[in-house]
């Protein structure tokens, strides 16, 4: 028996459906590859932090209930600011370590009050697996920050500073930091754990308690 024959317009339907199929599945590419905030290249570069983030989350109580865990971490690495002597400090050169990134300046009156806690928080742990990383953000020169620095007994913070703000700038090209203080929970792979915007009592049980359980998953990983 022969088989019929297809008709032109037959063919012409069956391919402009193919068509329309290859293209959804590009376009379904597309999406998936440049959706904001959750592209592939984090997805992959960051699971260690988003897996912290979820182990953070049941932790976000108390006095660091405002602590946001990230669902899409951002790769923070290429943030720019300086140390002590004036030297360039990448988020990179903090690889394989947790850091808790925080932003202030002398005019920032909340600032100025969670800025012992944040020195209890480094001196009881502090580690070669922890440390806070204090930025400052005044305009001027050192010598004001610093001096507020001594005068609460916030000495056992290494001074960072950015006077340009353009860490300040970059955070908030990338949705974060809307103001000050801003502070960034961020793990060894360079990438976003949660974030705190306004201040904190970074040395309370719970505040330990969640930089801790963060920690836990990350040596696990």
């Amino acid at each position: 028996m022969t088989k019929p024959t297809e008709t032109g317009s037959g063919t012409k339907r069956r391919t402009i459906i193919a068509g329309l199929a290859g293209a959804a599945v590009a376009t379904a590419a597309v999406y998936v590859i440049a959706a904001p905030g959750g592209n592939i290249s984090n997805a992959q570069s960051c699971t260690v932090e988003l897996a912290a983030a979820k182990a953070a989350k049941p932790f976000s109580k108390g006095e660091v209930a405002a602590f946001l865990p990230a669902q899409n971490p951002l790769k923070l690495d290429e943030l720019v600011f300086k140390g002590a002597n004036d030297e360039p400090v990448r988020m990179a050169d903090f690889a394989n370590r947790t850091v808790l990134v925080n932003l202030w300046a002398t005019w920032c009156a909340p600032c100025r009050k969670e800025m012992p806690a944040l020195n209890e928080l480094q001196v009881e742990m502090g580690s070669d697996d922890f440390e806070v990383v204090a930025i400052n953000l005044d305009r001027g020169g050192p010598e004001k920050p610093k001096a507020f620095l001594k005068e609460v007994g916030a000495t056992d913070l290494t001074y960072y500073h950015d006077s340009s703000n353009g860490i300040l700038k970059d955070l908030r090209a990338k949705a974060r930091a809307t103001g000050l203080p801003t502070t960034i929970l961020v793990g060894p792979s360079g990438c976003e754990v949660g974030t705190m915007y306004g201040p904190a009592e970074w040395a309370s049980k719970e505040a330990k308690d969640l930089i801790t359980a963060a920690m836990t998953v990350q040596r696990e990983n």
